[in-house]
């Protein structure tokens, strides 16, 4: 296999670049009234960044809040698009990157399992074969046909979780969502990442917990006011990082 075939996500000198507006108006009136005072302010979020992440690596993006890494993470998941360059990805793509994303309060559990899962790709025989895991994982038993409405965060996070991971695509993208829920479901959840991790599955994971990242990803990049500041061995990536912001 050559390094073209191998490269899950190639990132080319992407720059995002957002428009915040100050005072703007809410209602029809502001706006006639106060037209002149609509001010906005562009700001690049992320510069030229330049990366290649080959199929079956595990790979955590770290900074500081604001740095640009969930934007990121965003942009490879074609949520948002670049302002300049492009990202292409190889593989089918799940993510994880708001709580429950996909889900209608108004709807059971198993029913968001199948709106949430066919968002994802999957045809209702292939949820079908999967409900039963997705369940299980889960530990929603009880409250499976409950609206989510009645649902903790933790509970939430367990259901969007357990059906990401049985989507079984080829890459997986994974943004903080893991620093929800009890302790025994985020143990259950890093376990079942490290079984992913070691079936040829690509994984990219933002988190603040630096400790996790050590022991579940070969690779870290750090991201620092939009650009890269350091792509390396995830401890000497981390070290570093720790030891600039004390």
């Amino acid at each position: 296999m050559n390094e073209k075939e191998e490269i899950a996500i190639n990132v080319e000198h992407v720059t995002k670049k957002f428009k915040v507006y100050y005072d703007k108006p809410n209602t029809l009136k502001e706006r006639i009234v106060f037209w002149k005072n609509n001010k906005a302010e562009e700001r690049t979020v992320l510069k030229d960044i330049n990366l290649k992440i080959k199929k079956g690596e595990t790979v955590a993006l770290i900074g500081v809040n604001g740095s640009g890494k969930s934007t990121l993470l965003k942009l490879m998941t074609k949520i948002i698009y670049p302002t300049k360059g492009k990202i292409i990805t190889k593989g089918k793509l799940t993510s994880l990157l708001e709580l429950g994303a996909g889900f209608h309060d108004d709807f059971t559990g198993r029913e968001n399992i199948y709106f949430n899962a066919s968002i994802f790709g999957l045809t209702k025989s292939e949820i079908d074969e999967r409900l039963d895991d997705i369940i299980a994982f889960s530990e929603l038993e009880e409250f499976i046909d409950n609206p989510v409405r009645t649902y903790s965060s933790g509970m939430y996070m367990r259901l969007a979780f357990s059906v990401a991971i049985n989507v079984k695509a080829d890459i997986l993208l994974i943004d903080e969502i893991l620093a929800v829920g009890d302790q025994h479901f985020q143990d259950k959840c890093f376990k079942k990442l490290e079984e992913l991790k070691h079936s040829d599955k690509t994984i990219v994971i933002v988190s603040h917990s630096l400790d996790s990242i050590r022991n579940l990803c070969n690779r870290a990049i750090w991201i620092q006011d939009g650009n890269i500041k350091r792509d390396g061995k995830t401890n000497q990536v981390i070290d570093q990082y720790l030891k600039e912001n004390k």
